[in-house]
């Protein structure tokens, strides 16, 4: 889906074979591409090398934010075909602070929010074009996704509120093995649709 492209670090071509303090430079080693997604719920890879930094560095410089909006922001733009988890969105943001693309800053509850610096910004412009086809390749995957079409999110929402409102007080084991049964037919149910 999502097309190679070469990057460059600090002015220099960097391989797709180096190596970060022994993760990928670029921190999503192993991502997943758009598609369906199998019983297990993962994908092949979505992001190609690369590409998660582009995306990541673009959302800091429309709006400074924490990782988890940034996750949460990402999922939204492919339209739920793909949502990153902390372990590669985490490393993607200390390698930008680290090549000085981003700074952060404490936000307060352990949390850092994330700004854009003048070099980055220079980053992202200096690779416009793939930038502008990343994001409208998740558009693209956003059309075609179903998981947030406006039945489903506001189902979604029920769920997550009966569950918070039953699970803050106490439940007897009937009633913890009951609420189990329910959520486990409806998973049979939904991959039987």
């Amino acid at each position: 889906m999502f097309g190679r492209h070469q990057h460059h670090h600090r002015g220099h071509w960097r391989g797709h074979g180096d190596e970060h303090h022994g993760r990928h430079p670029f921190g999503f080693h192993g991502e997943h591409r758009g598609g369906p997604r199998g019983r297990g719920g993962r994908m092949g890879r979505f992001f190609d090398h690369g590409d998660l930094r582009f995306v990541v560095l673009k959302l800091i410089a429309e709006k400074p934010s924490h990782g988890y909006e940034l996750i949460k922001a990402i999922e939204t733009a492919a339209g739920g075909a793909y949502s990153p988890s902390p372990g590669v969105v985490y490393p993607t943001l200390t390698l930008l602070e680290e090549l000085g693309y981003v700074t952060a800053s404490d936000a307060g509850g352990g949390k850092k929010l994330y700004t854009i610096t003048a070099e980055g910004e220079a980053f992202l412009a200096s690779n416009d074009a793939p930038v502008r086809s990343l994001f409208e390749r998740m558009a693209e995957a956003a059309s075609a996704s179903a998981a947030f079409s406006p039945q489903i999110l506001r189902a979604r929402e029920n769920v997550k509120t009966a569950l918070r409102l039953k699970l803050h007080g106490q439940l007897t084991a009937e009633q913890i093995a009951a609420v189990a049964k329910v959520l486990d037919d409806a998973a049979q149910a939904i991959e039987a649709i």
